[in-house]
């Protein structure tokens, strides 16, 4: 039925099926087969924040307050109605709890709609933060993903027994009654707060099933690093003719999407790429142009993002190709490309040739997603979908080439441990793909045999 309707609504769903807030919560296992159900005390919780958001606002009789997975995973269309939900919710509620964050579906969920909340921020260039957490049970920070750790929130005001017991603690203790019913009131006063303020866009919905966790691998290590570097013109060195509007004072202000995007190229990859629990830092190829040393093995893996009007300047089409020329498998290249672009339309069968000559082996390197992006990403929704596998492809050519050490005392091990700035603590244990399978046409077996310094021999077509 959601999926239905989402078509004949062009992609979207109509406002009387759409969820105030989505209850985002991992699900606690059963202890033996008929024993009591322990997420009923979250249904609770759940049932009683309805009741709260209906009294605090006008949604009128019959209308979705909430939205809650009561385990419909196992049934048909589950993915369809999981997707439609947090396409269009206006706030996004987890339940932090060290379980959650151990959940693959916690983290697609927040992955999903945390896209929402990028992709707006893309088109209006203001923050649209619409993501309320509440404790289940208290988590410690530590042990908190990059996304979670990052959000601006101050639980204290809930109440003091809260932060230390959570919900659960309040819910299931006798004599917290009252602080339970405080901290569930102001959190249903926190969800309308934010719901009216933010104002998040439904959106045409992700298929649930083949997004990436936010949190990263089961495991992964919590400081995995990654490097964008954008290969741009500033509005003061422009090629003769070349349209200003789409420039600013650096390379980091080129804005290719203009004007439909109002914020720059560089800052939404950059938060892309932390929406995948990676610590990000961005820079300009030209400050960084002669700085890298092929030699030395890799510190992190990097997106490099080029804007195909730098091949009209001779200087930096030069220092590209020099790059191009030392073998850095672990660097993608995306090439963001606005057909609405009077300018580049007309001149795109040239500059793109012209750039396929200056980086031969980055345009043809890596899986098919890979050289999609290569090839041109049309607009910010296709960024936000292609750029999760070309960040999968450069973290795995990472682990391939990054710098190995054998365990101290130790003269030989199968499997070297990795150190760095995405290595791993304990006993070493074989790489894990950080994301799903590419859904772009290209495939990875995981067979590490045939790898070349291009880094495509084992993710190209078949």
């Amino acid at each position: 039925m959601f999926l239905r309707s989402q078509l004949r609504d062009g992609g979207r769903v109509p406002a009387s099926v759409q969820p105030y807030f989505f209850l985002s919560y991992a699900h606690t296992p059963r202890f033996g087969a008929g024993g009591p159900d322990p997420d009923m005390w979250v249904e609770r919780l759940f049932r009683d924040l309805c009741s709260h958001v209906m009294a605090l606002t006008d949604l009128p009789a019959g209308a979705e307050a909430g939205f809650m997975d009561r385990e419909i995973r196992s049934g048909e269309g589950w993915s369809e109605r999981l997707g439609a939900a947090l396409a269009t919710c206006r706030v996004f509620v987890p339940l932090f709890s060290p379980r959650y964050f151990a959940s693959e579906m916690c983290g697609k969920e927040w992955y999903a709609f945390a896209q929402r909340a990028i992709h707006q921020g893309a088109l209006s260039n203001q923050p649209a933060e619409a993501i309320v957490p509440a404790l289940w049970v208290p988590v410690p920070p530590a042990q908190l993903p990059g996304p979670a750790e990052r959000l601006q929130f101050n639980h204290n005001t809930f109440g003091e027994r809260y932060v230390t017991d959570g919900l659960y603690g309040l819910i299931k203790l006798r004599g917290y009654a009252e602080q339970y019913e405080r901290a569930v009131y102001e959190l249903a006063k926190r969800i309308v707060r934010v719901a009216e303020t933010v104002r998040l866009e439904p959106v045409r919905p992700l298929d649930y099933r083949g997004v990436p966790s936010a949190f990263g691998p089961t495991g992964s290590s919590p400081a995995r690093t990654l490097h964008v570097t954008v290969a741009a013109a500033s509005r003061h060195d422009l090629p003769d003719g070349r349209s200003p509007e789409y420039y600013g004072d650096s390379a980091l202000e080129w804005n290719p999407y203009h004007p439909v995007a109002q914020r720059p190229i560089a800052y939404v990859a950059e938060d892309l790429v932390k929406n995948l629990n990676y610590q990000t830092s961005i820079g300009s190829f030209d400050d960084e142009a002669g700085h890298y040393d092929s030699k030395q093995p890799p510190t992190r893996p990097e997106i490099l993002i080029v804007d195909r009007w730098v091949v009209e300047d001779e200087h930096r089409r030069q220092r590209l190709a020099a790059f191009d020329q030392e073998s850095r498998p672990w660097v993608n290249v995306v090439v963001p490309w606005n057909r609405y672009d009077h300018q580049s339309r007309a001149k795109e069968i040239e500059l793109a040739r012209r750039l396929e000559e200056t980086l031969p082996v980055k345009m043809g390197q890596g899986r098919a997603a890979c050289r999609a992006a290569a090839n041109g990403v049309a607009n910010m929704e296709t960024l936000g979908q292609i750029l999760p596998q070309v960040v999968e492809a450069a973290a795995q050519q990472f682990l391939r080439h990054a710098q190995v050490y054998l365990p101290a005392g130790s003269t030989h091990t199968e499997r070297p441990r990795l150190l760095g700035p995405m290595g791993m603590s304990g006993p070493p244990a074989p790489p894990r793909a950080p994301f799903p399978p590419d859904t772009f046409g290209g495939h990875n077996d995981g067979n590490d045999s045939n790898d070349t310094d291009r880094g495509d021999a084992d993710d190209s077509e078949s």
